[in-house]
């Protein structure tokens, strides 16, 4: 009988199959799950902006993959895998990669995964300069890192030759060589930007007196966005590594990039509930990717302990660094990619000095890992900031980087690509249900009802004319409230004989003082909020009836239980008969 297949066997396996066309097979899977990251990336970022502008953050996500594609192929990829290192600084570029490229034989497992790493460098910024940015300027700015920036400096990191790499930097995945990179640019290009339409009021001097929230339309695409990202990271992490279990295997690659994401998001949830009485919801959001972004450089050198260590770091960062850009430095990222991406870029990458299990500082390696771990942070930071600092001036001065005020204000969708809407369609309009004659159990005319014909005034239901109350006095009832409470309502009105209602869909908002709502830490203003708009005309039920029904009903003590107006009518017409007064508002 042939001996069971065990996890020792398995671990066998995968470490024979390591260098072979298996182990190939697995870091182009690990490539795909990283290109899958692009459309978690654009998710995030459309769910966080305004929906005028989800075309083109869309746009901008493909087109980082697109262009950078050529642009890494051409350039890129011989600049990061140079030879003959001066000081392993500068390199000659290894053209010849460029020349395999008509080569059958080439080994392209190499290219493309570093490939979809360069689309991940380049697509943070979009974030970041989100809702104001010239698409033709992104372009610009996307090209170059892609086929520039990022190269030179992963090339320190992953080149054996480099001086980093030569130096012993840890940077298994790419916290400072990806990450950091990333929030650097994204960091610069807001600066440059300036903030959005609406976002700082200002004094006469110039200085801001108030910072406004600017939600995003969909957190049901932000927490889509996050979910994608955090199943690709597993490749982003994952694919490099050579064997199953052990420090640096597979298994505990995703045990670590498992841990460091999920403390981080209990971190900030119990963080910004005690903070603003309130979990918040995207900022709990960010903090999942802040603690994989942090875990990114040390997933393969520390325990489960460190990995834990890191991610609650992250969750309190990652509030911090948002909040101190907006409220203090009042540097617009409606994303949160600087906190996310560039603050824990940079503490993923220091983490691993201290969490390092064979050279970190609490592990009883000392301080000189430490050291080379921040040496290697600084200098890639500088390397960025500098390049970013000549591309964004040059940009802004000869091309121009920001999109008119018209384009920010109407959206980039519509002047930037020519769409109405993103959504299309999609879009709903207010609805309208009347209910009649058939009670307010029912709805008696509602859209899609096709009426044929009309009918004659001899042949319509014969009615007496007159009136028995002439002296009857009506009354408007107008509630508006929770969508929710319409059943309830509906079912008190019914039991009182209010037989007749209007029902509208709404927008609605109200100034609440000593009720302070915020948006990751900031303030809210006045924000519109669906609502239902209830008109009731009545006059053999008195008013003080329907009133006190709908109060029963309404109340919950709580701020949005609604508000009720009441109206005098002069008169009502029936419109079928030509009923006015007290009888028409009878069956």
């Amino acid at each position: 009988m042939e001996s069971a297949i065990t996890l020792e066997k398995v671990t066998e396996i995968a470490q024979a199959a390591a260098g072979s066309e298996a182990y190939a097979i697995w870091f182009l899977i690990g490539a795909a799950l990283v290109f899958f990251m692009q459309c978690g990336f654009a998710m995030v970022e459309t769910g966080f902006t305004r929906a005028k502008n989800a075309g083109n953050i869309i746009m901008k996500n493909l087109m980082d993959f697109c262009i950078g594609t050529p642009m890494f192929m051409v350039i890129g990829f011989s600049l990061m895998l140079s030879e003959n290192y001066l000081f392993g600084v500068i390199g000659k570029p290894n053209w010849q990669l460029f020349t395999n490229f008509t080569d059958p034989n080439m080994d392209w497992s190499s290219f493309t995964f570093n490939l979809v790493f360069c689309a991940t460098a380049a697509t943070i910024v979009s974030g970041a300069m989100a809702e104001r940015t010239k698409f033709s300027a992104y372009c610009i700015y996307s090209a170059v890192i892609s086929g520039v920036v990022y190269p030179i400096e992963a090339g320190w990191v992953w080149n054996s030759q480099g001086w980093l790499a030569q130096l012993g930097f840890v940077d298994f995945a790419g916290s400072a060589a990806i990450h950091s990179v990333g929030g650097v640019a994204a960091l610069i290009g807001a600066i440059f930007l300036g903030p959005r339409i609406g976002k700082y009021d200002y004094d006469k001097n110039g200085k801001v007196t108030k910072v406004h929230a600017i939600p995003g339309h969909s957190l049901t695409l932000g927490a889509l966005g996050t979910f994608i990202l955090w199943f690709g990271w597993y490749g982003f992490n994952g694919a490099a590594c050579t064997q199953l279990r052990g420090v640096g295997g597979l298994a505990a690659v995703f045990v670590t990039t498992t841990i460091a994401p999920a403390v981080a998001a209990v971190t900030t949830m119990t963080f910004t509930w005690i903070k603003n009485k309130k979990p918040d919801v995207s900022m709990t959001l960010n903090a999942s990717l802040a603690g994989l972004v942090a875990i990114t450089a040390p997933c393969a050198t520390v325990d489960a302990i460190g990995a834990t260590v890191i991610g609650l770091v992250a969750g309190i960062l990652v509030v911090l660094v948002v909040e101190l850009l907006d409220l203090k430095l009042h540097i617009d990222d409606p994303v949160g990619a600087v906190g996310v991406h560039l603050a824990n870029g940079i503490w993923g990458t220091i983490a691993d000095g201290f969490f390092n299990v064979e050279s970190g500082v609490f592990y009883g390696g000392g301080f000189k890992h430490l050291g080379i771990q921040c040496l290697g942070e600084l200098a890639i930071v500088a390397w960025t900031a500098v390049c970013m600092i000549i591309v964004f001036f040059c940009i802004k001065k000869f091309h121009g980087l920001r999109a008119s005020k018209e384009e920010e204000i109407v959206g980039l969708d519509k002047l930037e690509h020519g769409l109405d809407s993103a959504y299309g369609g999609f879009i709903m309009a207010p609805q309208v249900m009347t209910e009649g004659a058939a009670g307010v159990g029912g709805i008696a005319a509602v859209a899609g009802t096709s009426i044929t014909g009309n009918v004659p005034v001899e042949k319509a239901i014969p009615v007496s004319k007159g009136t028995t109350r002439p002296d009857a006095k009506f009354h408007m009832v107008t509630i508006i409230t929770r969508p929710s409470k319409f059943n309830e309502l509906k079912s008190a009105m019914n039991e009182i004989n209010v037989t007749g209602m209007t029902l509208t869909n709404v927008l609605g908002c109200g100034v609440q003082h000593g009720n302070v709502m915020k948006y990751r830490g900031v303030e809210m203003d006045m924000t519109l909020l669906p609502k239902i708009k209830v008109d009731i005309v009545v006059s053999e039920v008195p008013v003080e009836l329907v009133i006190s029904a709908a109060k029963e009903i309404l109340y919950t003590g709580n701020i949005g239980d609604g508000k009720i107006f009441v109206y005098d009518v002069d008169n009502v017409v029936k419109v079928r008969t030509g009923e006015e007064g007290y009888e028409a508002l009878q069956d």
